[in-house]
């Protein structure tokens, strides 16, 4: 009996031996579960911030493993992932990015609404913030410019009264010469003033148009020297103010060679090119 027991001992040994290889084989040969790699890829894509990336990945396993419990878990996951990223945007000003993580967020979870509550709070009053500062913006403006304006009326209409008053002053001064002893004066007329023009804006500068551009400065170089003015010559760019200034002064001195010119540069680049006349007395 022993020795029948010995003998079949090796053939035993082998069996299960062989039953082992077969069992490893079989292991090796099952394929890998593509859910599990497509889930941890997914894991993957969120711990790397690859929101877009992770929501199609997501949507790809709605189909392939719907009723998958996994699934909701990802889905509330990638939602406030997506809200994190909208509440960084918001933080930083970047409204549109702000809303389109909120729209995402929204898309994922749609029967959890309260989710999102509080990102869209924030960003309605960060756009009413937005909207109040660009209408301050805009009355600021507004307002400057009409103050801009009264001033300019203003000191047209200080100029007009002067130039009446200056005429006023010659016609009551100018008499005919050898007028009899006991006459009453004859008052010759004064020929008045030109109403001074404090703005004169230079478009042909714009456009190389120097032959027109002469011509207008003949008029603003007897303005200046009829009235004692001083100019701001404003330009766009910094080699227009030589120009501009040679130009006007040649006139000045052609009218009156005397003449003490006083000439101040502004530059001003999103503005059409002008001239500001300002009286010196």
């Amino acid at each position: 009996m022993k020795l029948f027991a010995t003998r079949c001992l090796p053939v035993v040994a082998f069996s299960l031996l062989l039953a082992a290889c077969q069992t490893v084989q079989q292991v090796a040969d099952v394929p890998t579960d593509e859910l599990v790699s497509s889930f941890r890829q997914l894991d993957q894509d969120l711990s790397e911030g690859k929101l877009t990336e992770a929501e199609g990945r997501l949507k790809g396993l709605e189909s392939t493993a719907a009723g998958d419990t996994r699934l909701e878990q990802y889905q509330r996951q990638l939602a406030e992932a997506w809200l994190k990223r909208g509440q960084a945007a918001l933080q930083q000003g970047d409204l549109d990015t702000a809303a389109k993580a909120l729209s995402h967020a929204r898309s994922l979870l749609p029967q959890a609404p309260a989710l999102a509550t509080g990102l869209d709070g924030a960003l309605d009053k960060a756009r009413e913030a937005a909207e109040a500062r660009a209408e301050q913006t805009r009355r600021a403006a507004e307002a400057a410019t009409a103050k801009e304006n009264a001033a300019r009326l203003e000191q047209a209409r200080q100029l007009r009264e002067a130039a009446e008053r200056q005429a006023a002053a010659i016609q009551a001064n100018t008499t005919l010469p050898n007028a009899p002893e006991g006459e009453k004066p004859v008052v010759q007329a004064a020929k008045p003033l030109r109403a001074l023009t404090p703005l004169v804006e230079m478009p042909q500068l714009d456009r190389d148009d120097n032959e027109n551009l002469r011509r207008l400065l003949d008029g603003v170089a007897a303005d200046i020297v009829a009235h004692d003015c001083a100019v701001q010559i404003q330009v766009r760019e910094a080699k227009d103010y030589p120009w501009v200034a040679a130009l006007l002064s040649a006139r000045v001195k052609k009218l009156d060679p005397g003449f003490k010119a006083q000439y101040s540069q502004a530059l001003k680049p999103d503005q059409v090119p002008r001239l500001v006349l300002s009286p010196r007395h």
